[in-house]
């Protein structure tokens, strides 16, 4: 409940008033881009390093609960509320915080020009610093940081809960599900390494897990080669996607799928290296948490790195959209983006939308503060 005081968290945790925010926008505030795979809820913790099926490590989107073809546009205005709210939290001036938004701009540009290249050259501190400890963890990092050092069962508690005999049968039979040993676990197809299911548990993994099917695995794979004997597995509650879809788009109905497929044109290294399955009547999205899998923490940052990381991430989305353009299409809907003043600083546009919902985010925010301050029931986790 504490996290609930910080603006930042507000940011993560409304994604549907953003919606509902940007729907009462007059028409024509943002600019129209092609119907792409988005993400739908692009803000700075959903973006990081993450192992690819060959074991190389990727700066890309890590969260696509809230995947959709859609404006290419949401990912850029949510992505900049998100950096600016992090910016005046950290507390950087306004001068800094518009030198972000500037940035924002640019970098989107870049990956969008380019967006098979993910270039080393110019990253901040932040990004590169948790590109390098991506490339040196191991299991027992893993372990330690979501087992308490364990590989063989969950620790009870507060994070980890009991299933039922029949809840643990329905994640055990996720193990004979199609896809399951060769891009959820990366082995060959027809290898004989026997899976067995060691441990499974419901995990309180933050607020978004409250209320929905999250649970936890341990698949211990006898004959391992070229990979850790235990595996992590996270089985996740697909959801609905909040964002106004794309007219005329073909989107899976079923939530699962179109997460999978969503994250495949997004995210190459996440989305390989999941499937979509069902346990009883409730659509789940399945993979192994790998221990280079570490998102990116950029809640406090000085001006100049406020700038670089803001352009390094922009840029991974730029990247994340462009791939699913053609060459013509990326320069039509770079010329939208740049449409309105664009001259070494953001699009007229951009700026706009993300400081009229600054405002909004803001009286938001303080409302909610207000309704947990005056629930007496919450007393005891407030301070």
């Amino acid at each position: 409940m504490q996290d609930r005081r910080f603006p930042l968290s507000y940011v993560r945790g409304s994604t549907d008033r953003f919606y509902e925010w940007i729907a009462d926008f007059p028409v024509g505030s943002l600019p129209e881009g092609p119907p792409v795979w988005i993400c739908g809820d692009c803000h700075l913790g959903n973006i990081g390093a993450l192992a690819d099926p060959e074991g190389r490590v990727r700066m890309q989107i890590r969260d696509l609960d809230q995947t959709v073809i859609s404006n290419p546009a949401y990912d850029l205005v949510r992505l900049t509320l998100s950096l600016v709210t992090a910016g005046l939290t950290a507390p950087l001036s306004g001068l800094a915080v518009a030198r972000m938004i500037e940035a924002v701009a640019t970098g989107y540009l870049d990956g969008l020009d380019d967006p098979e290249e993910e270039k080393d050259d110019g990253d901040s501190v932040i990004v590169e610093t948790t590109r390098q400890r991506a490339l040196g963890r191991r299991w027992r990092h893993l372990s330690e940081e979501r087992l308490r050092g364990k590989s063989a069962r969950f620790p009870r508690g507060k994070r980890f809960l009991d299933l039922s005999g029949e809840e643990f049968s329905r994640f055990e039979a996720l193990l004979e599900a199609p896809g399951f040993r060769r891009r959820i676990l990366g082995l060959d197809t027809g290898s004989d390494e026997a899976l067995s299911l060691i441990d499974a548990a419901y995990w309180i993994k933050g607020c978004s897990s409250l209320g929905k099917m999250r649970l936890a695995g341990l698949v211990r794979i006898a004959g391992a080669k070229d990979r850790a004997k235990v595996a992590l597995i996270d089985v996740k509650e697909a959801v609905p996607y909040l964002a106004p879809p794309a007219s005329d788009a073909t989107i899976p109905e079923d939530p699962a799928r179109r997460v999978v497929e969503g994250a495949r044109a997004l995210s190459p290294a996440l989305g390989e290296r999941m499937i979509a399955a069902h346990m009883g009547d409730t659509p789940v999205i399945v993979r192994e948490l790998l221990p280079q899998d570490l998102k990116i923490v950029a809640e406090q940052f000085s001006k100049e790195e406020g700038v670089r990381v803001a352009r390094s991430l922009a840029a991974v989305v730029g990247r994340a959209h462009g791939r699913q353009m053609s060459p013509e299409t990326r320069g039509e809907w770079r010329h939208h983006v740049e449409a309105d003043g664009w001259h070494e600083r953001a699009p007229h546009w951009l700026w706009t939308s993300v400081t009229t919902l600054m405002g909004l985010h803001q009286s938001g925010y303080l409302a909610h503060c207000r309704d947990v301050a005056s629930d007496k029931s919450l007393a005891k986790y407030v301070r």
